[in-house]
């Protein structure tokens, strides 16, 4: 079972006169991922290493640390967590004690895994898409249902009977929601999974 973040986290931590910050926050493609840690990262820092995940999609960046003691410990700490489409940024502003490679990987790895323990998180749903069409005269009880049944609407386009609804649903709710809009509409709306 994978979990995401429901919304940002944030860990501080001081080891050894190095100041450490973890930022993480959920994402939904690495799009986001990538306008996140340009939000985030703190050029006046001595190093803004990161971390997401999104799907089979992942990447990671040590930051000037040495090789593979920043970015993959974070990304191993986001997959230790059970995470999904997550980033997470850890800043570093040197306090001039070195670290060594051990250090580093439990100092960076260790800042994202407690500040991925400290944020809020939700179970990622799998969800299917699917399509209906729905008269205008039905589309606000239709609207207001679809929450209850945790459906989203991914676009709509409009015509002169009404409105095509692009769907999101829980995998295991096909059946259900197919129903509940046939009950709903006197048989009027049909759902179709693409």
């Amino acid at each position: 079972m994978a979990f995401t973040l429901a919304g940002p986290a944030e860990y501080r931590e001081e080891i050894r006169k190095s100041r450490f910050i973890a930022l993480a926050a959920p994402i939904a493609s690495p799009a986001e991922a990538q306008a996140f840690l340009d939000a985030h990262s703190d050029r006046a820092a001595s190093h803004n290493c990161w971390a997401w995940k999104c799907g089979a999609q992942y990447r990671f960046s040590d930051d000037g640390e040495p090789g593979g003691t920043a970015g993959r410990p974070i990304l191993a700490a986001i997959e230790g967590q059970d995470c999904d489409r997550v980033v997470v940024l850890v800043i570093r502003w040197y306090g001039g004690i070195q670290l060594g490679t051990g250090g580093l990987a439990r100092a960076y790895g260790g800042s994202a895994a407690k500040c991925l323990q400290g944020g809020e998180r939700s179970e990622l749903v799998e969800r299917l898409a699917a399509r209906c069409h729905v008269p205008f005269a039905e589309l606000a009880r239709i609207r207001a249902r679809l929450a209850d049944w945790q459906v989203t609407i991914e676009q709509e386009q409009f015509d002169a009977a009404g409105a095509e609804l692009r769907l999101a649903l829980p995998s295991g709710q096909l059946e259900t929601v197919r129903r509940q809009l046939a009950d709903l509409s006197r048989g009027q709306i049909q759902l179709h999974a693409l």
